[in-house]
């Protein structure tokens, strides 16, 4: 066995590593939006909210649809 065989071995070894170690880093950041999706799909199949016109979405911002930012004042 050469030097040269072993250096590449090493590389491709290290190589195999990072892409591994990216790919789980990929796959944890995006954990908690899997299990807020996975809870949605459970509780539509569920049977969710009784009258879908009582649920309150909230936007981006913190605030209920029809919410002005002054109210709370």
């Amino acid at each position: 066995m050469k030097w040269d065989e072993v250096t590449l071995g090493v590389l491709a070894a290290f190589g195999c590593l990072t892409l591994l170690l990216t790919q789980v880093g990929e796959v944890l950041s995006r954990l908690p939006q899997i299990i807020r999706a996975w809870r949605q799909v459970r509780q539509e199949l569920s049977g969710g909210a009784t009258d879908p016109g009582s649920r309150q979405s909230v936007e981006p911002g913190g605030l209920h649809r029809g919410e002005d930012a002054s109210d709370g004042s």
